[in-house]
């Protein structure tokens, strides 16, 4: 299934260039009061909702995709885990970039570990990236993104992509500086993922997806997760020793070499594999 949220928090089942509205298929999830839970309600009750989308789909509306307000395919994450320098091109290419390391050591992720993004920074495609400041370097990072549907603590690298929801593309964007990479990609709108959530089932083993990305038709950034340093059932594994993943969590695994600034009036286009593409607008704060 390619499952998107769009409009006004609808739900959408998408099929080519349209998507059927399956909103009503919600109704079927849980009433909460205070204290609210903290996962996201859609992506851990997806298993039982899926009989219920496809029955909607019968009878839904169908509208065609373009035109239409994609939000991000995960409404509530608790956590954003992301995988730092995880492309050997990537660190490569950091290493040579004093801008992009900003006069500091690139530390191998195998060292420094992975970092926290706000979930306050995510954002679907159609929010695009607003650059807050413009007098420093902004850049470009697509990442394949794994939605994690149960929860995780201590699991095996054997068992961890059984804890996979689906997987969608992000985009990480950085602003280059001597902070902390979590403050530097934690910025409103840096966190951006879409089009839409692919289902884990449709993808199977993760690790051979093409990953490209264009700016204003140029393209960027082109390679393949099977270059992943640490790949995606081992990231998983790593951090549910540390905490507990729930679902709705956003876990990014990386960005491949290629990373670039941005700046307002440009238009990103980013594609992954059997996931689709999204096109993101950059603008002005």
């Amino acid at each position: 299934m390619k499952l998107c949220r769009f409009n006004d928090n609808r739900l959408g089942l998408v099929e080519g260039e349209h998507l059927v509205d399956v909103t009503s298929a919600l109704d079927a999830l849980p009433a909460y009061r205070y204290p609210l839970p903290n996962t996201d309600q859609f992506i851990e009750h997806l298993d039982m909702l899926r009989p219920k989308i496809i029955e909607a789909a019968k009878t839904g509306s169908k509208l065609p995709l373009a035109g239409l307000t994609l939000l991000s395919p995960v409404a509530n994450p608790g956590k954003v885990v992301a995988a730092p320098v995880n492309y050997q091109a990537h660190y490569d290419e950091a290493q040579a970039d004093a801008g992009i390391r900003h006069g500091k050591d690139i530390v191998k992720i195998q060292t420094i570990g992975l970092f926290l993004k706000a979930p306050s920074s995510v954002v679907g495609a159609s929010a695009g990236v607003v650059i807050n400041h413009p007098d420093r370097r902004n850049d470009h990072e697509i990442e394949l993104v794994a939605v994690i549907g149960k929860p995780a603590r201590n699991v095996s690298v054997e068992q961890a992509l059984d804890h996979v929801a689906g997987y969608c593309i992000g985009l990480d964007m950085t602003v280059r500086g001597p902070e902390e990479r979590s403050m530097r990609k934690s910025i409103d709108t840096y966190t951006v993922m879409g089009p839409w959530l692919t289902t884990a089932d449709e993808i199977g083993d993760p690790h051979d997806l093409q990953l490209v990305l264009q700016v204003n038709g140029e393209q960027k950034q082109n390679n393949n997760t099977a270059n992943l340093l640490i790949k995606v059932r081992e990231l998983i594994a790593w951090a549910s020793s540390y905490y507990t993943l729930r679902p709705g969590d956003l876990f990014m695994t990386g960005t491949p070499d290629g990373v670039g600034p941005v700046v307002p009036g440009d238009v990103i286009d980013a594609r992954i594999d059997r996931l689709g593409s999204m096109r993101v607008n950059v603008r002005a704060a």
